[in-house]
């Protein structure tokens, strides 16, 4: 039997948000930051600062300011003292000629100063007034700047973090793919392990030590002149369930043609898919070097042009994917 497949449209959905892992600076990094699976600290404390030439009642609106400014930027900062396992981030300002300049540093559990980040000058006349409108700009232009610094400090740890995923392979467990017609499901199942593991994760069949999780559903829908459209998304989540980014495939194929055997159809299309979610992975540990299908800047990925997916395709499951 052939199957003719129309050119796949393979779209690589990249989530910014982690959900409820929890994670220790940076939950919502952007573009420029890293998603991580293992949080060094719960989180950030603010106390009022003592040496941030301030007014002694402005200390604590600095504080709450400064943690509200944080928030903003997804990092789980709280205003008050810092309790035993917190880290804590210290508010202090130089006069430098007719400014102040506001200084924030990171000081880790141990009481070790792990990195700095400096504000914008304001005047020495606004500072000591300490408004809340200028306690306000200056927390607002600096959070972003400590929330990389931030990002920077929890990078380095998991670097010298054997255990770390910058230093082993993901543990992935590919769950067994629903909603495929004829033999689809274990198909598909059999060789997105097969194809995922090749490109270097540890795919595994049960949930014990994963890191993450790929699961596999197929829809299929009628449509116009005889014909099916097949959707297939892989969804990769963290081990606690949180997405963190979506493979999703469009075929059009003659109505039944993939009621029986899918044969080359699964080699064809676990080997595209396992590209991408093995994108969403590498992501997953800052790894931003050369992916396995082209990204646009949209995040999309999609098939070579003039490449059809499977176009003339046997359907024999032994047949090595091209």
């Amino acid at each position: 039997m052939l199957c003719r497949l129309t050119p796949c449209l393979l779209l690589l959905l990249l989530l910014t948000s982690c959900g409820d892992l929890p994670e220790p600076f940076l939950g919502d990094p952007g573009p420029t930051g890293r998603l991580l699976a293992q949080p060094p600290a719960p989180r950030l404390a603010v106390p009022p600062p003592t040496n941030a030439l301030l007014p002694d009642a402005a200390d604590s609106v600095m504080a709450n300011t400064l943690a509200s400014a944080l928030q903003t930027q997804k990092v789980p900062a709280i205003a008050g003292p810092a309790q035993k396992s917190d880290w804590k981030l210290v508010t202090s300002a130089r006069l430098q000629g007719p400014s102040v300049i506001p200084e924030f540093t990171v000081i880790d559990p141990s009481g070790a100063a792990r990195g700095k980040a400096e504000g914008a000058a304001v005047s020495a006349a606004a500072w000591s007034g300490a408004s809340a409108a200028t306690l306000q700009a200056s927390v607002t232009e600096a959070a972003p700047r400590i929330a990389v610094m931030l990002t920077n400090i929890e990078t380095a740890i998991e670097r010298a973090n054997p255990n770390s995923l910058y230093n082993r392979p993901a543990r992935v467990m590919v769950a067994d793919v629903t909603g495929a017609p004829g033999d689809g499901n274990r198909a598909l199942t059999e060789q997105m392990r097969l194809r995922l593991a090749a490109l270097g994760p540890v795919v595994q069949t049960t949930l014990t030590s994963a890191d993450f999780v790929v699961d596999g559903q197929v829809r299929v829908v009628p449509i116009a002149n005889r014909k099916q459209r097949v959707e297939i998304e892989w969804t990769v989540k963290s081990a606690a369930g949180d997405e963190r980014g979506r493979v999703i495939q469009l075929n059009e194929i003659p109505a039944g043609s993939l009621s029986r055997k899918w044969g080359d159809v699964a080699v064809e299309v676990a080997t595209e898919a396992a590209g991408g979610v093995n994108d969403v992975l590498k992501r997953q540990t800052g790894d931003t070097g050369n992916t396995q299908s082209p990204v646009d800047k949209s995040g999309a990925v999609r098939g070579q042009p003039g490449n059809p997916l499977l176009e003339g395709a046997r359907s024999s499951p032994g047949q090595p994917a091209r």
